[in-house]
């Protein structure tokens, strides 16, 4: 179980997370987070879409600058990087109050309705891209 405090907002648990996911019909990959909060009975399923074109290739491309490898190694970048970026986005639908009942929940990618999130989510991908680059370089040797 992974604690997540943020001492603004309302603490959360999460008991497991499964994934990625392709979307069918969509440029995404999607995890399924099962969430519990200290006030709610049982826990509750949020599922986070990462927009392959807008939030994985630019923090790929444009932040990091990562390119070439075997298609293996392109997989498990793909893997690792949207599941940061995932586990970033919760946080910051937690920070923004997005899953506070119970109920289950779909993030979606930080674009059309969402895009005045993506600040929020670019702004961690600068801060993160050199220990992104070191967990690439031990992980995947890219």
């Amino acid at each position: 179980m992974a604690e997540v405090r943020n001492p603004m907002t309302n603490p959360f648990t999460i008991l497991n997370v499964s994934g990625p996911y392709r979307e069918p019909r969509e440029l995404a990959l999607s995890y399924d987070y099962s969430v519990q909060r200290p006030t709610w009975p049982t826990p509750n399923g949020v599922r986070i879409k990462v927009s392959i074109p807008d939030e994985l290739d630019y923090l790929k491309r444009k932040v990091l600058g990562i390119s070439g490898g075997s298609p293996g190694q392109q997989l498990r970048v793909n893997q690792l990087l949207s599941r940061r970026i995932a586990d970033r986005k919760l946080q910051i639908a937690n920070d923004e109050r997005m899953f506070m009942e119970r109920f289950d929940v779909m993030i979606g990618p930080f674009t059309g309705p969402l895009s005045h999130l993506f600040a929020l989510l670019e702004s961690w991908m600068n801060e993160s891209k050199d220990s992104l680059r070191l967990e690439i370089r031990e992980n995947i040797g890219l």
